[in-house]
């Protein structure tokens, strides 16, 4: 056979119409076929056509399939294929999905009779209503299976797959095994046999792992944004269309072709897979920012999260200073933030919010040791009873300065980063996961650190980071910050920055890109005499190369002790605000908001007078679009509102 791809699918579709039984459906802006049980047969085409100048099977090969399925009940089969010889009810070759599990299936025909081997993946979760892409390479006793690009999981088996596989009087069937019981009820996109080869490499190339393409029917294929003024439809075709309600919700692939209709401006917006666009009025613009509210606090603040809990409200909580009296918590009522409830904390240095199934956590990061010489930091749980944070679980740090939450594989992590121990700097932070049986979480893996600020975690495809932002030392701010990648169950380096005194990252995608800004505070180094101004200095923006595999530097702006950097999108343009706290000689400096301006980079547009700045937060209600700055040389915060044209 020919070492090019085998459209099983296309071989199914008719060049001018679709087969019988055969229904094409657009979700999440991308579309398959949904095939019916009543007519399986019609589903099925003869293995010469794929098969013209021999009979016999590959004996390597891979099986590439774009699918959408739908929850399969325990206990039940679903074939995604099978070839079928004509005059037998046994299956040749076939692929068939079960509830976590998914089965290759041939058959051998090397002794008398012949007898039919299941190799069986565990652990393929594929009924999340989402799209997969599958890679299935088999070669001798060897079969791995790769999803969406991740980890491959390997299989060894006694039985080898045939070497000489007959399929002569056979046929291919799609979605069956030549009866109604064990039709697939999803969604089927691609469906290729690739010979000889191992599809990986050619497939995961792109961002979108998911939907992969190696080669997809016409019918299924975008269609063009304009058609010409002759064309027409060709394929009629059916969408889940979805309009959501209330405030701007995120556009990404999942949301492509869904729509937003925003009550408060009488706006109607269509997701193109990463940006909205306005369909019934003209696109939002930032005109300029006005004052809202001065939030008087406790206390000097040096972080603020703003947060929604369902059904309650909208929050944003601060970590101030001293105590007491403590930090607190304000809940946005009748347009303002007011005080909702006052928390015993130890020079809180961030607040983060975060929930695990219906449970709802806030953790705050505490700075020095309580009134008994302990020092913990605390992870407080929502009480629905009470509708109050209440204590949950202590744990111990050291100069704790940010928390970051996130989920992998369905694990529910906490990580914290340590500061210092007394003098030195160059100690561990922590990264816990969630125990379920005992409500708690427990040390998962220490990472070193040097003075750190933040973690950020994030994901690029089926890949999850965690960026470390090093501050000093004990010498030097000239430090590098580390990048680190989850692989087989633990955070391993995956790229060094050179950073000065790092405080902060964001991590911010436009359109395809993704983009890493580091926030540098100062350069101080004791070996070396202090330079008169160290203050001023460029933060960094890094974007990911693809093709290299790294962050490389996209842009340096000047900064004045940058301590934070906040992403945020009104319309369709894309922003980042500065918290610029110290230029050398005072605390009352401009944090800037850039613009992003394409090929220019990110252009200065908003000079904004703040006092030792130290967080932002962007935030939206029905009422429009906000910044909350932070200060840690006064007690006062400000909530700026963005006007819009």
């Amino acid at each position: 056979t020919d070492l090019r791809p085998l459209d099983i699918l296309s071989e199914v579709v008719p060049a001018d119409r679709l087969a019988r039984g055969m229904r094409v459906f657009q979700v999440q802006g991308v579309r398959g076929f949904q095939l019916a049980a009543s007519r399986p047969r019609a589903l099925g085409f003869p293995a010469s056509r794929l098969f013209i100048h021999c009979d016999r099977f590959p004996e390597e090969f891979s099986i590439i399939v774009t699918l959408r399925v739908l929850s399969v009940p325990a206990k039940s089969n679903e074939y995604v294929f099978t070839l079928m010889a004509e005059e037998s009810p046994s299956v040749l070759v076939g692929l068939r999905y079960a509830p976590n599990k998914l089965h290759f299936l041939f058959w051998s025909q090397e002794r008398t009779g012949g007898w039919q081997t299941r190799v069986t993946f565990p652990n393929v979760s594929l009924s999340d209503n989402q799209w997969h892409t599958l890679i299935l390479a088999v070669s001798g006793q060897s079969f791995s299976l790769t999803v969406d690009c991740s980890i491959p999981k390997d299989v060894v088996v006694e039985t080898p797959f045939p070497a000489s596989l007959s399929v002569k009087r056979a046929s291919f069937y799609l979605g069956n095994r030549r009866r109604r019981k064990g039709v697939f009820t999803g969604l089927l996109r691609q469906l290729v046999l690739l010979p000889g080869a191992d599809a990986t490499p050619r497939i995961c190339t792109a961002m979108n792992f998911k939907v992969a393409t190696l080669s997809v029917p016409a019918v299924l294929q975008d269609l063009p944004v304009k058609p010409a003024s002759n064309e027409v439809l060709k394929y009629l075709y059916e969408t889940d269309m979805k309009v959501t309600l209330g405030s701007r919700p995120p556009c990404t692939k999942q949301e492509k072709a869904q729509f937003w209709f925003n009550a408060s401006q009488r706006g109607l917006y269509l997701c193109n897979g990463s940006t909205w666009i306005s369909m019934l009025e003209v696109k939002q613009r930032l005109d300029y920012v006005e004052e809202y509210q001065n939030l008087v606090t406790n206390s000097e603040t040096m972080g603020v999260e703003v947060f929604t809990i369902p059904k309650v409200g909208l929050f944003a909580a601060t970590a101030n200073r001293y105590t007491p009296p403590g930090s607190a918590i304000y809940k946005w009522t009748d347009g303002k933030f007011v005080p909702y409830q006052n928390i015993p904390t130890y020079q809180a240095q961030s607040w983060k919010y975060f929930t695990i199934g219906k449970k709802i956590f806030l953790a705050v990061a505490n700075f020095e040791q309580n009134d008994r010489g302990q020092e913990f930091s605390v992870i407080y749980k929502w009480s629905r009873k009470k509708k109050k944070f209440i204590t949950y679980q202590r744990i111990t740090t050291h100069s704790a300065r940010d928390w970051e939450a996130f989920v992998i594989e369905g694990e529910a992590f906490l990580a914290v980063v340590n500061h210092r121990e007394g003098n030195n700097h160059n100690i561990d932070s922590v990264i816990y996961r969630w125990n379920p049986r005992t409500g708690l979480f427990e040390t998962n893996q220490t990472i070193p650190t040097s003075g750190a600020y933040d973690w950020e975690f994030f994901t690029i495809g089926p890949y999850s980071f965690l960026a470390v932002a090093n501050t000093f030392n004990g010498t030097s701010t000239k430090i590098y910050s580390h990048i680190y990648i989850w692989l087989s169950g633990s955070f391993q380096l995956f790229q060094s920055i050179l950073t000065f005194g790092a405080a902060d990252w964001e991590v911010f995608h436009i359109g395809d890109r993704v983009f890493l800004a580091v926030a540098n505070s100062h350069t101080y180094d004791s070996g070396m005499p202090a330079p008169s101004n160290f203050y001023a200095i460029n933060s960094s923006i890094y974007e990911l190369n693809i093709t290299a595999q790294m962050f490389v530097k996209f842009q340096d702006l000047l900064t004045y002790s940058a301590l934070d950097w906040e992403f945020f999108s009104v319309g369709d343009d894309s922003f980042l605000v500065v918290a610029n706290s110290f230029d050398g000689f005072t605390f009352s400096v401009n944090s800037i908001i850039y613009r992003w301006q394409g090929y220019e980079g990110f252009v200065a547009a908003h000079h904004l007078p703040t006092v030792g700045c130290r967080d932002w937060e962007a935030f939206h209600t029905a009422e429009g679009s906000y910044l909350l700055y932070s200060s840690a040389k006064e007690p006062l915060s400000k909530v700026l509102k963005l006007k819009t044209t």
